[in-house]
């Protein structure tokens, strides 16, 4: 598996160069509004390259101060970050301000600041580009973020596709079963085609009595091959809510409590798998014994976080995955929000 690609930072989205082109633009399209307004002394051309230049200098000098703090704000959360890079920008504002108020003759000042000489307008100018900026940039890293999930889940389906361990114990499976029961060979190669043409079909919506199948299907494969190690308890309700659900939501889940949980027990182990209505929230629950105390696997976290991705992308943040360990079991719970209309 490979690792999980780092989501983009602050610091590294205001390094490129189409950021730092747009920064040095938004200053110039605000020093031509601030050009435009009524009542200013002076020329508009001459309010508007001063205030352009003293707006380059606040921008430009934002900028530096947080590339100069890159080291010990990468430690940071990203909103720390864009807080503090607004702090900058207002105190930047209020320097160059005070900077431009007491360095030019007294007969130029407004006209160099643009603003009235008044530090409070100054300010709240400031503040109003910088929450614009900010929002600007939290949808751009918001758009980098997604990118690369979908690129990340795309190359987990890709892996998850093309594992070799379930397909070749399988087949094994199904060539042994071939002379001696050759109904239950047909019946495997089946589930087995069900499944992978589900998995190849990519993101979708399918119904929740067809994703419950895909489970049987492969639980039904398993038993094929762990016999009486593998037990199963259903407690479905009787009438199955007829609703959609992300493909390959809990057949997932299921193969990892037989990987990870019942087939490195020696004497195996059961699966519960439980499903509710709750308001608009249609839980299910998996529940598998964990392995024998000294036995290592490779965890459950792969499929879980895989799994996870897949119901926030596909829910829009309202999905969720949480896994526990109860009473020596794991324990993987998913909530996915129902339209109204479908309950």
């Amino acid at each position: 598996m490979q690792p999980a690609p780092t989501p983009p930072q602050p610091l590294d989205v205001l390094r490129e160069p189409i950021v730092l082109i747009w920064a040095v633009l938004g200053g110039i399209g605000v020093a031509a509004v601030l050009s435009l307004a009524p009542g200013q002394e002076g020329g508009r051309l001459v309010r508007f390259g001063l205030a352009t230049l003293v707006i380059q200098w606040i921008i430009l000098g934002t900028l530096a101060s947080l590339y100069a703090l890159q080291r010990p704000l990468a430690r940071l959360k990203a909103r720390y970050i864009l807080h503090i890079a607004l702090a900058l920008l207002l105190i930047l504002t209020v320097g160059v301000h005070l900077a431009v108020a007491s360095l030019a003759p007294s007969g130029m000042r407004l006209v160099l600041l643009g603003w009235d000489g008044q530090l409070p307008r100054a300010v709240a100018i400031a503040l109003i580009v910088g929450l614009l900026a900010i929002a600007a940039l939290q949808n751009h890293l918001r758009a980098q973020a997604l990118a690369v999930r979908a690129k990340h889940s795309e190359l987990e389906a890709l892996q998850a596709r093309t594992h070799p361990h379930f397909l070749f114990n399988t087949l094994n499976a199904g060539a042994a079963l071939i002379h001696t029961r050759p109904e239950a060979a047909e019946r495997l190669l089946l589930d087995l085609a069900d499944l992978f043409r589900a998995a190849l079909s990519g993101p979708r919506l399918i119904g929740l009595e067809q994703e419950l199948d895909l489970a049987k299907r492969y639980l039904a494969i398993e038993q094929l091959r762990l016999g009486d190690r593998l037990r199963v308890d259903w407690q479905l309700p009787e009438k199955l809510p007829d609703v959609m659900v992300p493909a390959l939501t809990l057949q997932p889940l299921v193969e990892n409590a037989v990987c990870h949980g019942i087939e490195p027990r020696i004497a195996g182990g059961c699966i519960d798998i439980r499903l509710a209505l709750q308001g608009t929230t249609l839980v299910l629950v998996v529940q598998n014994d964990l392995p024998d105390a000294g036995t290592t696997t490779s965890g459950h976290n792969v499929g879980i976080r895989s799994v996870s991705q897949r119901i926030e992308d596909m829910t829009l943040g309202q999905g969720s995955v949480a896994t526990q360990v109860l009473d020596g079991r794991y324990v993987a719970t998913i909530h996915l929000p129902i339209a109204e209309a479908q309950v």
